[in-house]
């Protein structure tokens, strides 16, 4: 065979976590998911891990894992997020890389990728340095083995980059055809001109590099890429398959058709496009014209005959080079016309200001704990990758300059860590779209601030000053957000975190928790990156109102900082709430001041809970403001998914109240309601709300019930159609998909309860009913799965008992319902 295609898939998102608290919170425009992560794993990364092939009745045959198939990267920080969040995700495609060496000649079809997507030409030498070994370094941890190919952020390339991927055992990269400067045969001297993308993309090329290294690149095929990502090429996979076939010519010699473009195509960006995808391949598969490779295997078999030099600092989305990085060149999303972006030139100044400031910090500090401070930054990725204590004392061992105390060690991984977080503010999503108030350039602002933060401790207190002053003169597109330095006063820094603040999160948060683990534990209660422990303290109420004080320890699971603080706590009823921390200085332990005993504490607060106990809120709010000052905590300090949580609490109150009254009026006037639809009347828009309002919240308790009665159901469809009622579509589709999906994953878990398949057939009945989208995906994997396994063993013995002929004659029914061959 001398005809091969690869297809490349770029899965990426970036690094969403909250700096302080390693954990990504609720992205308002994800919804109705809780963050983009999660929203484009259901659209993109899950379903192309069991990929539906369609028969020619519309019903699915079989599953693939598309990753299995195609060559692919997975961003670092993405598979982390998956790791945890979406382990069965993880697995899947940890598994696809396994599963492609034995297809693909022992060549694993995951590339690794420079760690958290900075931009690389932009970057100075030591930055490129440690991206490239903690992305080698997590791809081998999470695969097994040394990763062949990297794939670089946007593509952009220079000649610094590609020869430190060389240095470090990488064999190829994929460019863009219009990053080809020309092309010659090995052992020709003439060059041919490879400007404006003329580059053939068929063939394998060698980048010669002066340190006399040399690193293969493939030049994926912009044409097809192109119809792949922004056209309608995904809407059907036969054409897809012979659009890439279509880019083999009639040569003799070997030859490669391949394309690239982010990952999140094929799902996210194109309904459906992961099942393209897999028809596509299967289509190659049986065609026979090409076979399906990997580069790794390609490069293996057709090492190359040609060389190539590059166009430096270029990239494959910027026509500009890397500008859409660092200026104003013209390039954006395209969703907000007559927007500029001259704040990304001096955001960029302004970060690179802050990482060239911090070095000499980390350098002159860290050299009296670290032999190498630089070596052991290249290194840290060990302790990133596992937080568990074991680690970081090799580690230590490892780099230290004497045995390490307590207080040095929590000094050296601090110093670490914001240089982890200088790494992290280059992320190159801040400089992609359109504003410097979004939320990718708001996530680099807010790295920035946690290593200035860190810094800070180190000395670097003018530091933060001259940052600001610089990040001023990145001037906005909105009114209300007018340069960098408003977007750090108002989005950044009211979310940076301490430990008092950490300890305020806790005791507020447990004013609405009935269940709050308000008690002593040897651990203490974990709260993202950190632990609280409660010594003692006391919950007293007074009608509505509540009040917590005590005393609490509190420790980072990151740096191992730790503090022990006073705490005082009111909740007066809604979402106002008032608090307040002190540390104890338990230096001062044995002293009249700082006793270690409970009397202390509540001595403290005795004023406090006086107030309190006469329901005097202003007197409160005035001994609050003499013990705590400026220092008092509210409903803004507690971390965002725990104000949703106590807001959705408080909201709920309210409008079991507003549904009361509701309720009232819908019944009370539907009569009159009937008999002005039969006279053809307008009813009044107060009872059409009232009725929207009624019928949708009782239309999404029932789709979120695990055993949904379809009468009820067509009852209320009736009633929404008698009073034109506008359905909220987005939400009860939703709600029923989750209802849909945890049926589904009990089903698996459990395939002979009957119970719980007759519920999955009604909540498909009610899919089917309802004019709004549902995902099928989880029921029609987990259905497929129990066809292939419990439902084939049952359908090969000819003795079946009554019970067992019943659970297979609703099965079949069930997969006739979701179109699953079984």
């Amino acid at each position: 065979m001398s005809k091969f295609i690869t297809i490349h898939g770029h899965f990426y998102q970036p690094p969403r976590e909250n700096p302080w608290l390693e954990a990504v919170e609720v992205q308002d425009s994800a919804a109705p998911y809780h963050d983009w992560n999660e929203r484009i794993t259901t659209e993109c990364y899950m379903p192309n891990a069991t990929s539906r092939i369609l028969g020619s009745n519309g019903y699915i045959e079989t599953l693939i894992n598309n990753y299995a198939r195609i060559s692919f990267n997975f961003g670092p920080t993405l598979l982390s997020w998956l790791e945890t969040a979406r382990p069965n995700v993880y697995r899947a495609i940890l598994e696809a890389d396994k599963e492609s060496q034995d297809r693909f000649g022992g060549h694993g079809s995951a590339l690794a990728q420079c760690y958290n997507h900075i931009i690389m030409p932009l970057a100075n030498r030591r930055d490129k340095i440690t991206q490239i070994l903690w992305g080698i370094n997590d791809f081998r941890y999470r695969f097994g083995r040394n990763p062949e190919g990297m794939w670089l952020p946007e593509t952009a390339a220079d000649i610094e980059t590609l020869d430190i991927l060389a240095e470090n055992g990488i064999k190829f990269t994929i460019l863009a055809q219009h990053q080809a400067r020309r092309v010659r045969k090995i052992g020709d001297s003439a060059w041919s001109d490879s400007t404006g993308g003329r580059v053939d993309p068929r063939r394998t090329y060698k980048v010669n590099l002066p340190s006399g290294r040399s690193l293969a690149v493939f030049f994926y095929d912009g044409a097809i890429s192109q119809a792949v990502a922004f056209e309608d090429l995904l809407r059907d996979g036969a054409n897809f398959a012979r659009r890439i076939l279509g880019g083999l010519d009639n040569r003799t010699e070997s030859q490669l058709a391949h394309i690239a473009t982010d990952g999140e195509s094929y799902g996210h960006h194109h309904k459906f496009g992961d099942m393209a995808l897999a028809f596509a391949l299967q289509f190659i598969e049986k065609d026979k014209t090409a076979q399906l490779t990997n580069y790794g295997q390609y490069l293996e078999i057709n090492p190359p005959q040609c060389e190539t030099e590059i166009y430096e600092n270029t990239a494959w989305s910027c026509a500009h080079g890397v500008e859409r990085w660092q200026s104003d060149c013209g390039c954006s999303s395209g969703s907000h016309p007559g927007w500029h972006q001259r704040w990304r030139r001096p955001l960029r100044e302004a970060l690179n200001f802050l990482r060239d400031e911090l070095a000499p910090i980390f350098e002159n500090n860290a050299s009296r704990l670290l032999r190498d401070p630089w070596l052991a930054r290249n290194e840290y990725i060990e302790v990133i990758l596992n937080r568990s204590q074991t680690t970081l004392i090799s580690f230590l061992a490892k780099h230290q300059t004497h045995l390490l105390t307590t207080v040095e060690q929590t000094q050296a991984v601090k110093l670490l860590g914001m240089q982890r977080h200088l790494l992290l503010m280059f992320t190159s999503c801040g400089w992609f779209f359109d504003d410097i108030a979004g939320i990718e350039t708001v996530q680099d602002l807010q790295y920035a601030a946690r290593a200035l933060q860190l810094a800070q401790e180190f000395g670097a207190v003018e530091v933060e000053k001259q940052f600001l002053q610089k990040l001023e003169s990145s001037v906005g597109n909105r009114g209300e957000f007018l340069n960098g330095r408003v977007v750090w006063e108002r989005m950044v820094k009211p979310v940076i975190v301490d430990l008092p603040k950490v300890v305020a999160h806790w005791a507020l948060s447990g004013l609405f928790d009935n269940n709050h683990k308000m008690r002593d534990e040897a651990g203490g209660e974990k709260i993202y990156s950190f632990t609280v422990q409660r010594l003692y303290g006391e919950i007293h109420t007074a009608g509505r109102m509540k009040l917590s004080t005590g005393r609490a320890k509190v420790a980072s699971l990151l740096t191992g900082e730790a503090g022990t603080f006073d705490y005082c706590g009111v909740h007066f009823g809604d979402h106002n709430m008032l608090g307040g921390v002190l540390q104890v200085d338990l230096t001062l332990a044995s002293s009249e001041e700082h006793p270690m005993q409970p009397s202390t504490s509540s001595a403290r607060f005795a004023d406090i809970l006086s107030a309190f106990n006469r329901s005097d809120m202003p007197e409160i709010v005035r001994y609050f403001d003499r013990i705590f000052g400026n220092a008092t905590y509210s409903m803004r300090s507690i971390f965002k998914d725990g104000q949703r949580r106590i807001l959705a609490q408080i909201m709920t109150e309210t409008l079991d109240d507003i549904e009361r009254q509701y309720r009232e009026i819908y019944e009370d006037h539907a009569p009159t309601m009937r008999f002005l639809k039969d006279i053809i009347a307008p009813v009044p828009p107060t009872l059409q709300t009232a009725a929207r309002f009624i019928l949708n919240r009782d239309l999404k308790r029932a789709v979120e019930s695990d055993e949904i009665n379809l009468d009820n159901l067509r009852a209320m469809l009736r009633a929404i159609e008698d009073w034109g009622v506008e359905l909220d579509k987005e939400e009860i589709g939703f709600a029923l998909s989750n209802t849909l999906n945890r049926l589904a994953e009990e089903f698996k878990s459990v395939p002979d309860a009957l119970v719980t398949l007759n519920c999955i057939d009604a909540a498909i009945d009610a899919a089917q009913m309802l004019p709004v989208h549902v995902s099928l995906y989880k029921a029609q994997t987990c259905c497929w799965l129990v066809g292939r396994n419990k439902y084939a063993k049952l359908a090969g013995k000819t003795q079946l008992d009554t019970p067992t002929k019943e659970w297979m004659r609703k099965f079949k029914g069930l997969a006739d319902k979701l179109k699953v061959r079984i």
